[in-house]
Formats: structure tokens, sequence, C-alpha cells
């Protein structure tokens, strides 16, 4: 890396972008030892000396005698205010060689929080999971940031040192172990970046490099990270070597960019198109995949090539999809849900194309939303009825087995699970697990006021939570106790009704895998066509890569239907009881398929 601490034979050479400083000091620990840099132009500092080596502690110390971690540190062993560890990227021996990932339309993604998805809540603790995970029928593992953050507890969109595992987690060569063990059993690992903001503490960026930030654009933590300012050449390598890190000193198989319409950049190269670009040249032919979370709907940077391959990114995460599937199922109309709410045009348009709003004006957010989707194949959508934002954004935390029926909750895992876009289940939906994911965090004593008050009055507006008392009841973001509510009791898999739901969607998995999945290998965009016959009643169709026609039936409400059209093909996944040929039971399913080669 051009940044921070590179191990070179008998020593270590520092590297700091502090345009904003004319001298600065390294200092290593425990010694207290300073070393001065040299200043070699456009900002950077720079030092190589003997005296450091693998383990070595170090801080820099700026002008006014302020000492901070290094930007680019690859671990923080106490924390982000703490001193930085030289690391050898090279000790770990990895045991990977022969693997080359996984083509994207094998994968049945599985999101996880590494410090609630285990008792210990450690990357050595997640291993032990990973044959679980193969045997439900996922193929890859997408954990949520991991980038160095405040304190003991985080969702992790807070992190301040990008480049450093955090240490709460464990450290970098045991990260190295769960990647290396997740591609022994065929998993692919992804990893969710966040490149739209620091978090609020911990980040002495400004301190030294305040072109960094741009004051120009605005986001909703504050001013933008500069990618089309002065001084933004060194911010876009800054973003661009964190990817190609994860991606290539700890073997990740693709990335998962956090909220990229908060990522402003008016030049005349967008930085993600930039970054996907590198990443495919220095990726070469292993399959390393690009996801986006962008809630602007920009099907740009979903496009592909005459041969079908992802020009820029593989896929975004269609929360269309989730918006129209959870307000059916629910009856929840509260904030965006308003839009989806009795719109089952919405939701059959968004299974058939990707995007249900391609341009037209959506009114939550006062303007135009998304571009033209329905060119796209499938598999450029990732779809799913959970995940951090959609359980951990409610007040309580509450899954969707908390608040719906079995049939209803049975009717939307089929619609989505066995739909030709890209599947994600939320860690612990294979078996309806009853923890709440509330959001925690564990920042200093001034700051945690200001979340816990913030957190409460966000839900002011909702109808519920106006009254005061209602809203103590939330639970408090700072507390240990609203951190430990998330972690998973992996002791009820094995109980009823647990058990019956991990069979059932490992049973769901396993005809997505023999049916589907074959099927998908460059499959065509511009073929699939929707139907709505009723107020939640759609019907969806797809022509596949060998020329079969995949169909979706499917009630999502309390009531049967009876005016389907004759069907025909093999039926592949039937959910809810049928009452006739042409008719259907409420919250039923019926997946079909028909033709081919």
């Amino acid at each position: 890396m051009p940044f921070g601490a590179a191990v070179e034979r008998g020593g270590v050479r520092f590297r700091l972008w502090a345009p904003a400083e004319a001298r600065v000091d390294l200092v290593l620990e425990p010694s207290g030892d300073r070393l001065s840099m040299d200043g070699v132009g456009d900002g950077w500092h720079e030092l190589y000396t003997e005296a450091a080596r693998p383990g070595t502690r170090y801080r820099f110390e700026l002008g006014n005698g302020m000492r901070i971690p290094d930007p680019a540190s690859r671990f923080q062993p106490d924390d982000v205010h703490g001193a930085s560890e030289v690391i050898d990227p090279t000790a770990y021996v990895w045991s990977d060689g022969a693997w080359r990932g996984r083509p994207w339309h094998e994968a049945v993604l599985y999101e996880a929080h590494v410090g609630t998805y285990t008792p210990e809540g450690t990357f050595a603790a997640l291993i032990a999971k990973l044959d679980h995970l193969a045997a439900l029928g996922v193929t890859g593992l997408e954990l949520m940031p991991i980038a160095d953050f405040p304190g003991r507890r985080n969702w992790g969109y807070d992190g301040v040192l990008w480049f450093a595992p955090d240490a709460a987690y464990g450290r970098p060569e045991e990260l190295k172990a769960l990647v290396d063990a997740a591609h022994a059993r065929g998993l692919m690992v992804l990893l969710d970046v966040v490149y739209n903001h620091f978090g609020p503490e911990g980040n002495y960026l400004p301190a030294y490099a305040p072109q960094l930030f741009t004051a120009r654009h605005k986001t909703p933590w504050g001013n933008a990270v500069n990618f089309d300012g002065p001084g933004s050449a060194t911010v876009r390598a800054l973003v661009i070597e964190n990817a190609l890190y994860w991606l290539e000193e700890f073997h990740f198989d693709g990335l998962r960019l956090d909220a990229v319409h908060a990522i402003v950049d008016d030049g005349p190269r967008h930085v993600l198109e930039e970054l996907a670009a590198r990443v495919r040249e220095a990726c070469g032919e292993r399959h390393v995949h690009l996801v986006l979370e962008n809630g602007d709907n920009e099907a740009r940077f979903l496009r592909r090539d005459d041969d079908g391959r992802p020009l820029r990114y593989d896929a975004q995460w269609n929360d269309d999809l989730h918006h129209g599937l959870h307000a059916a199922a629910t009856g929840e109309r509260s904030g965006y849900y308003a839009e989806y709410f009795g719109d089952t045009a919405k939701l059959a348009r968004a299974f058939a194309e990707g995007f249900a709003f391609q341009g037209e004006t959506m009114h939550y957010v006062g303007r135009p939303r998304g571009e033209p989707s329905a060119d796209l194949p499938p598999t450029a959508f990732i779809a799913f009825i959970q995940n951090h934002d959609q359980v951990g954004n409610r007040a309580f935390g509450d899954r969707l087995s908390a608040a719906l029926g079995p049939e209803a909750l049975r009717a939307i895992a089929a619609a989505y699970l066995l739909c030709p876009q890209i599947p994600l289940l939320f860690m612990g939906e294979e078996w309806a697990a009853p923890e709440p994911f509330p959001f925690f965090c564990d920042f200093g004593p001034e700051l945690a006021q200001a979340v816990r008050d913030g957190r409460r009055e966000e839900f002011a507006q909702f109808q519920e939570f106006q009254d005061p008392d209602a809203r103590e009841r939330i639970p408090d973001p700072t507390a240990e106790e609203t951190f430990r509510s998330a972690k998973l009791d992996w002791t009820r898999i094995a109980t009823e009704p647990h058990a019956g739901w991990l069979d059932w969607y490992r049973r769901i998995l396993r005809v997505r895998r023999a049916e589907l999945v074959p099927r998908l290998a460059g499959a065509p965009g511009g073929t699939g066509e929707h139907a709505t016959l009723a107020p939640g009643v759609l019907e969806a169709r797809w022509r596949l890569a060998d020329d079969s026609r995949l169909t979706l039936r499917a009630v999502l409400r309390p009531e049967p239907f009876d005016g389907f059209e004759p069907a025909s093909g093999r039926v592949l996944w039937r959910e809810g009881a049928d009452v006739s040929a042409d008719a259907a039971a409420p919250w039923s399913v019926l997946w079909l398929l028909a033709g081919g080669r």
C-alpha cells in the first residue's frame, strides 16, 4: 500500500498524508522514541527505520503535540484512540491457493454481524458456524463492516480506521483464518465497506488532512468525503486502495458498498466507476463481486457487456422488492412503506424488472427516483425480506417472525428465495430466531447521550411514539444489554418451531440450487413480464438461460383468489394450500418451470 506502515527487509517504511502539517514525527511505543519524518512533497511524510518491526506499536505526532493513530493502520489493539501496530501482511500462510471464487449466478448470500452471530462475537468463533451455512445452502457469507470503530460494540457503520479489523472481533490473522476456512467449504466471503462518511468518534483526519472533506456537498453525516475537489486525487486513492486491500490481502471475494447515493462526485469520472475498473483489472480471473446499496436506483452502474459480464457492479440491494413484500405481508404504511402499501403493481414490477421506481416521482423523497432497469438480467438485483437495516432501523429491532404468522412469512420467503434475483438471508432468519437486532453502539459519555436522545427523537414522528413515555421504551442504543439482546441463541435451533423453519429453508434452497442456479448463468435481461390480477395477487414470468420459462404466482393477502388462468409447466415449489387448479388459498405461492433445452 502507498499508505501506512510497510514491512521491508530489516525495518519498516512509514508514510502519512498530512497536507496541513509542515512536520510530523513518528513515536514508537512504549519507549517513546521520537523520529522525525521527511516531507517528500504533496503533503506526504515518510520515514524508513530499522527501529520498528512487526508487532511494534506507534503513533504519529503532529506539530501541536497531538498524537494520532495511523489512518491506514492494519490493527488497533487498544481501539481507535490507541497506538497502531505494525503488521506483516505476508506472515499468514494461506491454504486456499486453488480457490478462484464462485460465479455470481451461484450466489446465495447470508448477512451476519460478527459481534452478535456467536456468543463469543469473534472471527474465530464464526469459523465453527461455517458448516451450518454450507449445509443450509448458502454460498456467500456477507460480513457487516469490521473497520475499527470506537468502543467494544457497534453495527460497524461508524468505522474511522478503514484498514484495521476491529480488535473486538480478533486479530487480522484470525480474520484471514475465517476467510481461509470459508473457502475450504466452498463459501465466498464478502465484506460491507463504508466510503460515504467516517464515524463521529476517533476520526482525527480533519486535524491534519482537511482536504479529505468538503463543505460543497452535504450528506446525512455532515460534510461529504471529498471525491471531486482540490486534494481529491489522494482521497480517491485512499478509497480504491482500501477496496484492493480487503480483496488482495484478506482474499475477500467481494465488497458491498454502503449507501453510495451519499458518495457525491461531480468530476469527469465518478469514483465508483474508477474503483470498479481498478478492482476488475487487479483481480483478473478471480470471481470477485461488487455490490451496491444505492437508494437512487442508478441502473447505469449495473450495465453488462455484450457477453453479459458486469461492466462495473454485479448487483444492487433491491429495496423496492423488500418494501413491497413487507408492506403486503405486514400491512404497514408509515414512512416509505406508504409508497408500496396496496400497490401490488409496484411489487410485481420489482420482481420482473428489478426497480419499482425507474424515474417516477417518489413522494416520500419528493423527487423522481431511479433509472430504467428492465433490460438488466435478474441477477443484477439482490432480493431479501430482512437485513440489518430493515430489522435494526425499527424502534425495537424486531424481526418479521415476531410480527407475522407462519403462513404469511413462508409465502414472502418462498417468493424471494426462488426468484431469479440473488437472495440474501439475514442471520438467524433460517430458523426464525426471535432475538431482535436493535441499533447499538459504544461511544464516549457526551456522544452517547446525544445518540440516545437522537434515537428516541427519530421516532417521535411516528404516531405510536408521539407519547414521550412510549419513546422511553425504545432500547437505549448505548447500553450493553441492548447489544447482548441481539446475540443469537444457537440452542434454539434444535427445538420447535425453529427446527422446522431450518428444515424448510434447507429444502427450498436445495430446489434453488438444483433447478434455478443452472439456468441463471447468462440469463438475459429484458424478459421479465408481470401482471397484477387483484390487490395482493400477482404473476411474474422470466425467460432463463436455457430458454425455459419461470413463472411466479403469488397470493399475498388473507383472502383466496380464483382468477388464475390454467397453468402450464412443472411445479418447483408450492407454498400454501391449493383450492383448485386455477384458484389459490391466502398466502400461497406457486413456482412453475416450463420448456427449456
